[in-house]
């Protein structure tokens, strides 16, 4: 309420200057406009710094902190990509060897089949 009374009580003044001719009618208006647009800030930065608030309480995110966990989340990805690549190529690397291995066990067991059965004709 005490602001209402100094807004009043201001609005008298000038009213009371502009009677007398101690201000024109455009000092006047230029007084209120300039007093409009410092209210203005003011009660900008007020909503500003309640809805921040709110929204903090309520578990929101920002949207710039959105963004930047947005990149943050493609650069992994990406890195994600590389890494899989790496473990394709490596799971190739291993079927090849597991394939050379397969052959050459298939070589000794056929050499080892050709010896045992050398023996049994010898004998």
């Amino acid at each position: 309420m005490s602001k209402n009374s100094d807004f009043l009580s201001t609005l008298k003044s000038i009213a009371n200057n502009v009677q007398l001719g101690n201000k024109s009618a455009t000092d006047v208006a230029d007084s209120v406009n300039a007093w409009i647009k410092e209210s203005s800030e003011a009660l900008k930065v007020k909503i500003e710094d309640e809805v921040e608030r709110s929204v903090s309480k309520m578990g929101f995110v920002k949207r710039g902190e959105f963004e930047a966990l947005k990149q943050e989340v493609a650069a992994l990805k990406k890195g994600g990509a590389k890494t899989s690549a790496t473990k394709k190529s490596s799971k190739k690397s291993t079927a090849k060897k597991t394939a050379v291995k397969k052959s050459a066990d298939k070589k000794v067991e056929k050499k080892s089949a050709k010896k045992s059965s050398a023996k049994k004709v010898a004998k």
